[in-house]
């Protein structure tokens, strides 16, 4: 996208971390901002302080695991600001814990909010976008972690993994229709933001049940050494300027990661090339 001025942005997840500071990058270039999410005096203060600071916001509290709810997040969208330029489906949660003992509920929330949620967002923006005959993009957070394959974060890798391949899957379909929409995936590696207290959030009927003891031990081992990597990881800030850079320059992959994830990658790329039995990669979230 080469103007920003006066366009609308639906930011998910838009309350806090990576969300609103994406947000508020946008509505530094000029764009109208309609910022979505779960938590709803987040959101609330969150667009207060916007307006505030000169931006012209709505706010539109959003499940984005229910398709019914995205959709009247498009539709307040297109009434309140008449068109969408810019879709970054960001909203995202996080578990931990060995694969063979992660609850049902612990999916079914998991895969609502990562990846249903940005199956939602494409399916409900992209004909708008299309319709338009303008030029757009469409923004979907995954994560280094959809890049890698790390232990007691398969609930989550599965997400990130699946909306790598969607974002990639869109960004061929588009181009082969010579669509002037534009398609970037994020994959953070730590940042400061609250996903690892993303349970706050988390509905009453998907409560999971307490941990097994037998994968405790290490469940929480592992949770303590990322919350020490998102404590020590980039400012949200930084992903924003890099998400609006892409946007700008039409690029598609935004990898925003510490040297040693970035090594994981590598890593993972050359035991791929030679069919050899992965090592265990460092721990990656965003």
């Amino acid at each position: 996208m080469q103007r920003f001025q006066d366009r609308v942005a639906v930011v998910t997840g838009g309350a806090s971390g990576i969300g609103r500071a994406c947000a508020e990058r946008f509505a530094a270039a000029g764009m109208r901002i309609v910022l979505a999410d779960v938590e709803e005096a987040a959101l609330e203060g969150t667009a207060r302080e916007m307006t505030q600071a000169g931006a012209r916001v709505l706010a539109v509290r959003t499940d984005v695991s229910k398709a019914a709810e995205v959709e009247t997040l498009a539709r307040r969208a297109l009434e309140h600001f008449g068109g969408v330029h810019l879709v970054f489906n960001n909203a995202g949660v996080y578990v931990a814990g060995a694969s063979w003992e992660q609850s049902l509920a612990d999916w079914e929330w998991v895969l609502g909010v990562n990846l249903w949620g940005v199956i939602h967002g494409v399916r409900t923006f992209v004909p708008i976008l299309l319709e338009q005959k303008d030029e757009g993009h469409v923004i979907n957070t995954a994560s280094m972690a959809g890049l890698t394959s790390n232990p007691f974060m398969s609930v989550y890798n599965v997400t990130k993994h699946g909306v790598v391949t969607l974002s990639e899957t869109l960004h061929h379909e588009l181009a082969m229709l010579g669509a002037r929409v534009k398609v970037s995936v994020l994959c953070p590696g730590f940042i400061r933001t609250r996903i690892a207290d993303a349970a706050r959030n988390r509905p009453s009927d998907l409560r999971s049940d307490p941990p097994k003891p037998s994968a405790s031990a290490a469940t929480v081992a592992f949770d303590q050494a990322l919350r020490a990597g998102v404590e020590a990881g980039f400012a949200p800030s930084q992903v924003a300027e890099r998400v609006f850079e892409a946007v700008r320059d039409e690029r598609f992959y935004v990898l925003l990661a510490q040297p040693e994830i970035r090594e994981s990658l590598l890593r993972r790329l050359e035991e791929l090339r030679l069919e050899e039995n992965p090592r265990p990669p460092g721990a990656v979230v965003r």
